[in-house]
C-alpha cells in the first residue's frame, strides 16, 4: 500500500477520530441494523458484517478504511478480511464504546444522548 495509508492495523478510537475529522479516512460501522439506529459516528457509512460480502461494491478501494462495531471484535474480523483482499483497512480498537469515551460524536435520532450499543 501507498504512504498515504496506514502502517498499523489498529488505531486507537482518539486517532480514528482525528482521522475521520481530517477527511483521512473512510469509517465503516458493521454493526446490525438496530445498533446502528441507536447511535452511529455522524460520518460512518453502515454495512452489517452479514451484508458484507454482498456490498463490497460499496468500499473505496483508494481511502483508508477504518472499522468499528461495539467493542471491536467484529471490526477485528472485518479488517482482517479487508486486508486479505487487498483494501487498506484498520481496526477501531474498543469500537462505539470507546469512540465515544474519546468524546466521538454519536448521531442519536430515537434515544437519549449517546446512546449507541
Amino acid at each position: 500500500m501507498s504512504g498515504r495509508y496506514l502502517s498499523e492495523d489498529e488505531v486507537s478510537a482518539a486517532r480514528a477520530l482525528e482521522l475521520v475529522d481530517a477527511g483521512a479516512a473512510w469509517l465503516l460501522d458493521v454493526r446490525e441494523d438496530h445498533e446502528w439506529e441507536s447511535g452511529h459516528a455522524p460520518a460512518a457509512h453502515h454495512i452489517p458484517m452479514g451484508e458484507l460480502g454482498l456490498r463490497q461494491h460499496e468500499l473505496p478501494e483508494d481511502e483508508q478504511i477504518l472499522v468499528i462495531c461495539a467493542v471491536g471484535g467484529r471490526s477485528r474480523m472485518v479488517t482482517d478480511a479487508l486486508l486479505q483482499a487487498d483494501y487498506p483497512a484498520a481496526n477501531v480498537a474498543g469500537g462505539m464504546l470507546a469512540w465515544q469515551a474519546s468524546g466521538g460524536p454519536v448521531s442519536d435520532p430515537d434515544g437519549p444522548p449517546g446512546a449507541s450499543v
